[in-house]
Order: structure tokens, then C-alpha cells, then sequence
């Protein structure tokens, strides 16, 4: 299984009394969340689920996205690497996965994934504003499973 893990873009910061879910993307993260789009259209597989938080921030980033993205409630900032991972259905979905949420959540499921820490324990990695890290569960005969690096992507290298 393929699981793409992609950071919103650069948000504004929020105002007095404004709900974090509505933080809208700046005009940096526009282009941001563009260059990343552009690359992963060449790279994403037709087959990819795309599972979006339900933050504004997070939807403006897949806008240029060729995919109709999923909101789901599961990647909202807070909810934790778990629900993340059961609503990807890592590591046995049948096609790719694109997530794109929040830190630390992406960090922590880096940790946990990459850095073989265990959940709860582990200190999350950074991932930059419209960072992207894709990873792949392989399943070897004989050997047990492995999480292989595939790409890590930031606007600057997209």
C-alpha cells in the first residue's frame, strides 16, 4: 500500500476568537499548495483515494488537485495518528492513499511509521508547510513487512 502524506500549505494565522478549521490558506500557500498539485498530478496514481481534513486550509490545498478529495473528519487537527491511519486504512488499502492534515499528526505518523517509534511515545518529525512524504507498506515472502521512502516533496522541490 502506498500512503502519501501531505501537509496543508501556509495558513494565516488565527485572529481573536476565530475557529481554527476556518484559517484560510495565504497567498504563499496558494502557490505552495500549487506546485505540490502540479507534481503529484504527474505522480498520483488515477486509482488514489484523496482524504482531506475538513479544515479550509487543508481543502485549498488539494484545489489544483486532478481528484475528487474526501473530507473526513478522522484528519481533523487533534484527532491523532490512529484514526488517521484507520481512516487510510493503512497499511491494507487496496490502492494509494493521499492524506492531506495537519502537524503534528503527520510528524508523529512519520515517527511511528519511518522511525519504527511507537505511538504515543514517539516525538514527531517536522514536515513543512506543503511537505510531502510518500511511503509504501511492501510485504516480502518470508520477511515481515517494511516501510520504504518513496518521495519526500516540499513546494520549493515539487
Amino acid at each position: 500500500m502506498d500512503l502519501i502524506l501531505w501537509r496543508h500549505a501556509e495558513a494565516v494565522d488565527a485572529a481573536p476568537g476565530m475557529d481554527d478549521l476556518s484559517r484560510v490558506l495565504t497567498t504563499e500557500g496558494e502557490r505552495q499548495a500549487a506546485r505540490v498539485a502540479h507534481w503529484l498530478n504527474d505522480h498520483l496514481p488515477a486509482s488514489a483515494r484523496v482524504l482531506v481534513s475538513p479544515s479550509v486550509r487543508t481543502r485549498q490545498t488539494v484545489q489544483e488537485l486532478r481528484r475528487r478529495p474526501e473530507i473526513s473528519d478522522a484528519l481533523a487537527p487533534r484527532q491523532g495518528v490512529q484514526a488517521m491511519l484507520q481512516a487510510a486504512g493503512w497499511p491494507d488499502a487496496s490502492q494509494p492513499v493521499l492524506v492531506v492534515g495537519h502537524q503534528p499528526t503527520l510528524g508523529m505518523a512519520l515517527a511511528h511509521l519511518v522511525g519504527a517509534q511507537p505511538l504515543g511515545q514517539a516525538m514527531p518529525w517536522r514536515v513543512r508547510k506543503a511537505g510531502l512524504w510518500w511511503l509504501r507498506c511492501e510485504r516480502r515472502p518470508n520477511e515481515r513487512p517494511g516501510v520504504v521512502v518513496l518521495a519526500v516533496k516540499t513546494p520549493d522541490l515539487a
